[in-house]
């Protein structure tokens, strides 16, 4: 298993705020497997105008990925069984916490001002990490993922951040399933939790996804009256 270089410092491409001026908001893209950050910061054009206070990051994953010759990974995939998976999640949970900070105190903002959005692989390091931070965050966002070891939360759970999660039905790389089965632990543990399942779409974002996704933000990053939509 893959260890952080407790040197590294995890970065990545940037956009916004639309407004100029002082930031009020954050929000951190965490890309799927065989990707990097350029991926998911792609959005950011297309969320910014709604906040326009809001500093977008999507840092790269802090290793190569072992599965294509290019592309970067939050950890290993190749075995696809839940404790491997745990295992990498945690690994990886301490340099992607450290970054977090560093992004909220750059700009002066606590973990209430900051959204997470996953992608994937991306998708379980976010609610992986998210849950247990000592704060919660203002809102998950996790499309075409999984719960790692659901079964965990009852016991690991310290925030309980609103979620979001928007899945394929026909996703061929994270089975549909993933969606009901974090769905149901997040609703065991009192975590508040909406989803939107996606017929016909595969392992990706779509249009309907991005709108859901966005109707969120805008909910529980304006709404909280530090922005002006």
């Amino acid at each position: 298993m893959q260890s952080p270089d407790p040197t590294q410092t995890l970065d990545g491409p940037r956009h916004g705020p639309e407004a100029g001026g002082k930031v009020s908001r954050l929000v951190v893209f965490l890309h799927g497997l065989g990707a990097d950050g350029n991926d998911l910061i792609s959005l950011a054009p297309i969320l910014a105008p709604l906040l326009p206070e809001t500093a977008f990051v999507s840092p790269d994953a802090p290793f190569p990925c072992d599965m294509a010759p290019m592309g970067r990974q939050w950890f290993s995939l190749q075995g696809y069984a839940p404790e491997a998976m745990l295992a990498g999640v945690q690994a990886v949970a301490p340099a992607l916490n450290d970054f977090l900070d560093q992004e909220l105190a750059r700009h002066g903002l606590d973990d209430g001002q900051l959204a997470l959005i996953g992608f994937s692989q991306g998708t379980m390091t976010a609610l992986h990490v998210a849950l247990r931070r000592a704060k919660p965050c203002a809102l998950v966002i996790g499309f075409s993922g999984a719960l790692v070891k659901p079964e965990l939360l009852t016991g690991e759970l310290v925030s309980r951040p609103p979620v979001v999660l928007v899945h394929g039905e026909a996703d061929p790389v994270v089975p549909f399933a993933a969606l009901p089965a974090a769905e149901a632990a997040l609703g065991a543990c009192q975590v508040p939790v909406k989803s939107l399942a996606r017929p016909g779409l595969g392992h990706g974002i779509d249009q309907e996804g991005l709108e859901f996704a966005a109707l969120a933000l805008r909910q529980h990053l304006i709404a909280a009256g530090a922005e002006s939509a």
